[in-house]
């Protein structure tokens, strides 16, 4: 007589810091469901409305995150960070007391936790999903040595550590997640996003433009789009990544801003539009390449990955660059209608996560 097998109970946590870590885990929550799973979510705030309305079947627990306060000025970013450690530290404590708690009373058997430090257990498998092994800072030298460090020693507690990226030299991360020495039982997922190719999608837009991050630096690229595309002939949709809060108008003959698309909505509109305007947050950046479109990056002030990505990209040909501080939509336009942009796709396999995750889930069988 065979055994039925009950599904296994798996808990996806993802960071609070932007969308990102939220969006780029969608797809591998589709893939445990579609392998029998019970998935549970832990967040909060924005982060929890849309997972839920993407899984609105799914119990989300309530579970604080770092509640990162930002800089008003690009250039004290870094040091806003650091000042909040102490809170960071705190944080990931109640995380290990959180998680000791839900394991014991909803039988959880795994964890997947986007880049929270504090959600490995000794009794269960957890992993940990980072693109970022060096993490970039303003001050770079030792400081960004002894920050790898602390990461690695949080990564070894975890059982596996995920990198959203390809292997080789035609990747999307360079340094952060190709360093000279990876952390043990370490796994390259390939492209991480929720969207799909499709065929013959009629164009809609010249532009598409991509507002997100972390405030007061999101609201700071918004009013700058805002008061310079109204001047532009063109058509455009401005979607400002407030979700939760529905709403959209027309904010210029041909120019409608709305607050926040579902994924099945964005990622048709990624494909109606001849060009992508966005931050270089990494999710975006994986998001692009998926669906092969041209885009201007702006990374967000101060955010030193985000500076390092759209130089390291644009280097590469994959995307054109700018800062914030020189932006100018009009001569952004100008110059990417020039840029000599590659395709990033033509090698690569856009599903190897799958696998991944199915070689997982069979672990835990």
């Amino acid at each position: 007589m065979s055994t039925i097998l009950s599904p296994r109970k798996i808990l996806v946590v993802p960071l609070d810091w932007g969308l990102g870590h939220a969006t780029r885990d969608i797809p591998l929550i589709h893939e445990m469901l579609n392998a029998g799973c019970k998935v549970f979510i832990a967040a909060e705030g924005k982060h929890a409305a849309l997972l839920q309305q993407e899984f609105p079947d799914i119990t989300i627990f309530p579970l604080p995150g770092y509640r990162i306060q930002y800089a008003q000025k690009g250039k004290f970013f870094g040091l806003k960070i650091i000042q909040q450690i102490p809170k960071i530290y705190w944080a990931v404590k109640n995380e290990q007391k959180w998680l000791k708690k839900m394991v014991k009373e909803h039988g959880i058997d795994a964890v997947i936790s986007d880049n929270r430090f504090g959600l490995y257990h000794k009794s269960i498998p957890t992993v940990f999903i980072t693109h970022q092994l060096l993490i970039k800072t303003p001050f770079g030298g030792w400081i960004e040595r002894t920050l790898m460090k602390i990461n690695y020693n949080f990564i070894k507690k975890y059982s596996a550590c995920w990198i959203p990226d390809f292997t080789g030299d035609n990747n999307l991360s360079g340094e952060l997640a190709h360093p000279a020495i990876l952390p043990p039982h370490t796994t390259y997922l390939g492209c991480l996003s929720r969207f799909e190719p499709k065929e013959d999608v009629k164009k809609k837009y010249d532009l598409l433009v991509l507002i997100s991050g972390p405030e007061p630096q999101r609201s700071n690229l918004e009013q700058m789009v805002i008061s310079q595309i109204k001047n532009l002939s063109i058509t455009a949709l401005i979607v400002s990544g407030k979700p939760g809060t529905p709403q959209s108008e027309e904010i210029a003959p041909g120019v409608t801003q709305v607050n926040h698309l579902n994924a099945t909505d964005l990622n048709d509109a990624m494909l109606a539009s001849d060009m992508v305007l966005s931050r270089s947050g990494y999710t975006t950046l994986m998001d692009l390449v998926k669906l092969n479109k041209k885009a201007i990056l702006v990374p967000t002030p101060g955010q030193s990955e985000q500076v390092y990505l759209g130089e390291f990209l644009m280097e590469k040909g994959f995307f054109y660059s700018l800062s914030q501080e020189e932006f100018s939509l009009e001569h952004a336009l100008k110059e990417a209608a020039a840029f000599p942009f590659k395709s990033f796709q033509h090698e690569q396999d856009m599903t190897r996560y799958k696998a991944v995750v199915q070689d997982f889930i069979k672990s835990l069988q």
